[in-house]
Order: C-alpha cells, then structure tokens, then sequence
C-alpha cells in the first residue's frame, strides 16, 4: 500500500476522484500551502489532500467581531481544528492535483483542482505553516455485480436529474455520452447527487465500487419519491463542485 505526505486542505465538502474543484484562496495557511505548490515546475506533481471536516470550522476566525463578538482570532495552521486536529476530519479523503494556481494582485489564490485517488488519513501534522498529512492509497475494488448496478444506478439517476429539473428539460447527455466504467458512474452520480456531507462521505468510504452503486441506488430512490412531493428545483452540474471559500 503507497503512503505520503501531502499538504492536507480541509472542506466542508467530499471531494470525489474525477471532480473538478474550484477554490478561492485567501487564508493565510492556505496561501503558503499555494506558494509551496507553485515551486514545483511540474503542474501535474502539485497535488493535496482534501478531506471533509467532521468537527470544525472551514474558516477560522481572523477579526474580533466575526462572527461572534467575543472571539478572539485565531490563527495558525490548526485554527479552528482543536488541539487534535485529525479527530476533526474524516479519515478518508481525496487526492487533488491543482492544474491550475493563478496569484492575485492582493495575494490570494484562484486555484481549479481534480479529485484523482482516494485516501486514508493516518496521522496529521501541524508543525509547519499549513497542515500536512501522511496517507494511504486506497485501491479501487470492483465488487460482485458492479456492471449491472451502474446501468441501474444511471437509469435511476436520469429519472432522478428529470425530477429535479423538470420532465421536459434534458439534464443528461445521450446515452452514448454516458460513462461506462462502474467507478466513474459511481463517483459522477455521488458528486451531482443533492446529497449532504455525510452521505457523500459514506459513498466516498465504501469499501468498493459495487457497494458504492448499491448505496446510491437506495439514495436515488428515496429522493426520487421525495422530490415527487416538491416543486422543481434547479439541475445540478454533473462534474463541478461549487467554489469553496477556504
């Protein structure tokens, strides 16, 4: 099994393999994390961690008066995490290679990162101007039956992207621009799903893909026939995240 230690930048949100993740930088430890990954002169080797926060706050408090009027700033690479910063994360995570870093005149970052490999935290250090991690790899298991659960998990998903757009407007490619691969069904269908952090985290810890369909085929059901009870809502873009405000 492959480790390594990797700057560790967490979200709010699950990053899964094949996503494409836009942040907007300006923290501090984050902009050093940003300035460190630009001296590498290979793009494709400026990779970090993006783990979910299970205890904690995405951006710490940098001004007396935000937002509560008693707090004091906190400040570095650990603030808002606690003393134990690893007990504040979800222990698995998703490697992101930053394809694109561009500085600002006011020295914050606009950087559009690409989920690739999914990992495990195992230990987090908070020693230097940002955090860093030290990961394990987590392979890719197919699982009994992961062909036929992805077809099932896109028909079911395409009614699901119907009800939520609406019954007359397209929010699919045709089925020849489907993925076929049951870990790209599965990572594409996790990421667009309206789903909560917990439950994308769920999807991102299956141990393989086929429990990972399965999971999503009960989810894509079950808010099916919610959505049925609700006005239409907007689609969701299959391969974006939103901007994450570090």
């Amino acid at each position: 099994m492959t480790t390594a230690s990797l700057p560790l930048f967490p979200l709010n949100a699950v990053l899964f393999p094949g996503l494409v993740l836009p942040l907007n930088v300006f923290e501090e430890r984050y902009r050093a994390m940003m300035r460190e990954l630009l001296k590498n002169d290979d793009p494709d080797a400026r990779r970090f961690v993006v783990v979910a926060i299970r205890d904690g706050h995405e951006v710490a408090v940098t001004a007396p008066g935000m937002p509560d009027p008693t707090s004091v700033p906190e400040r570095g690479p650990s603030a808002g995490f606690g003393e134990a910063p690893l007990d504040s994360f979800h222990q698995v995570g998703c490697v992101a290679d930053a394809a694109t870093i561009r500085e600002r005149p006011d020295g914050s970052f606009e950087v559009v990162a690409t989920g690739t490999t999914r990992v495990k935290l195992l230990s987090v250090d908070a020693s230097g101007p940002y955090l860093t991690a030290r990961v394990e790899e987590l392979p890719e298991v197919g699982g009994e039956g992961a062909e036929a659960l992805a077809e099932g998990v896109l028909r079911a998903f395409r009614t699901y992207q119907q009800r939520l757009a609406g019954a007359s407007e397209r929010s699919l490619p045709d089925n020849e621009e489907l993925p076929g691969e049951p870990p790209v069904v599965s990572y594409l269908v996790a990421a667009a799903a309206m789903l909560d952090v917990p439950a994308k985290q769920q999807l991102l810890e299956a141990t393989d893909t086929a429990s990972r369909l399965r999971q999503e085929l009960k989810l894509l059901r079950a808010e099916t026939a919610v959505i049925r009870k609700l006005p239409s809502l907007p689609a969701t873009d299959l391969t974006t995240a939103p901007t994450n405000l570090n």
